[in-house]
């Protein structure tokens, strides 16, 4: 073998190595479906399976399970019967790889996302990074009259004031959970369940649906709540309502949504194709500008609303790995030993 036919052999091998890893989304191997569980809206859903399905050929069948999709994959780990996990919080993606849930995959694009929005191990990635804010109703108080902090929740003054979401959310669980880590690193988790409970206190009702929370604000039968950052501009902009956000003086929690593919999966080449497709720039781009959902990727968010680079808020200081482990436990506390399940909108 001469030198230039080693040098051309070598190149080979190299990018042969780099790209074996990935997957080619119009492989014949891909198999003919993809099972998908997730969190995220149908809507949302249909438009990323609808895409799929054009560019591979693979037909996707997702299901919307909401706060209930980490137990339903614990529950068929002996015999999975989806493929991929898309959508919740990272806390609970690193949950249910400790439990042996998930499959390594590394799609083209893993290296562009920061650390903070992937797994170390390659087992889960963000798609979409989820600030999680306080907002009012600018037409029900004003600026200086509304929180300033998290902590302000549980000031009396604001008593009746408050709609939230229940603990059937991820968010609102990531973000419960978040809260009650910050009392927790400082070695005061009773005092962590105290504040919760005196929220509890101001609070007059919980909300099983993002929808149905943010009806109430509008109606005015509360001014205050917190929520995802792109269904506040969402509800700002499309719905007219006068909302304002609140820059919490100590930061909001982030959470990432992500993807994985389930361990045992019976579409596996289709499944790591799903993630290679759902998670690249082209279609969190393409979720940015229809679903206002924030992208981890930076040639996404190039491409993405505007009001997505130009927002500023404090981030808060949450140890989603510490959190994992925790957070189901701590959330079955507040759900049956803290929150008024008297309050849970019917």
């Amino acid at each position: 073998m001469n030198i230039g036919n080693c040098i051309r052999w070598a190149v080979f091998t190299l990018l042969a190595a780099i790209l074996v890893p990935t997957v080619a989304l119009a492989s014949d191997a891909l198999e003919e479906k993809v099972v998908v569980y997730s969190t995220h809206g149908e809507s949302m859903l249909e438009v990323v399976a609808d895409a799929f399905e054009k560019e591979t050929g693979v037909k996707v069948e997702f299901i919307n399970l909401k706060g209930e999709l980490a137990d339903r994959v614990r529950a068929e780990k002996a015999n999975p019967q989806s493929d991929v996990m898309y959508g919740a919080p990272s806390s609970v993606y690193q949950e249910l790889k400790a439990e042996d849930l998930f499959a390594p995959c590394t799609p083209s694009w893993a290296d562009k996302i920061q650390p903070i929005f992937k797994d170390k191990d390659g087992y889960w990635y963000g798609t979409i990074q989820t600030p999680v804010l306080m907002f009012y109703n600018s037409e029900m108080m004003s600026k200086d009259e509304a929180p300033k902090d998290w902590w302000d929740l549980a000031d009396p003054k604001y008593k009746d004031t408050m709609v939230f979401r229940n603990a059937l959310s991820s968010s609102a669980r990531a973000t419960y959970s978040s809260l009650l880590q910050q009392f927790e690193k400082k070695g005061e988790l009773e005092e962590g369940w105290k504040f919760l409970k005196a929220v509890d206190a101001n609070t007059k009702r919980y909300y099983g649906s993002g929808s149905l929370q943010f009806q109430a604000v509008g109606r005015k039968e509360a001014a205050i709540s917190f929520a995802v950052l792109n269904s506040i501009i969402d509800n700002k902009i499309k719905n007219k309502m006068p909302l304002e956000i609140i820059d919490a003086t100590s930061g909001s929690p982030v959470i990432t949504d992500g993807i994985a593919v389930i361990k045992g999966a019976k579409h596996p080449n289709a499944a790591q194709a799903f993630v290679e497709f759902a998670g690249g720039a082209k279609v969190q781009s393409m979720l940015a500008n229809q679903f206002n959902r924030m992208p981890t990727l930076p040639d996404a968010i190039a491409t993405s609303p505007a009001w997505m680079g130009e927002i500023k808020f404090r981030v808060m200081d949450v140890d989603w790995g510490a959190l994992a482990s925790k957070q189901s436990e701590w959330m079955q506390h507040w759900d049956s030993e803290i929150k008024d399940s008297g309050k849970d909108a019917k």
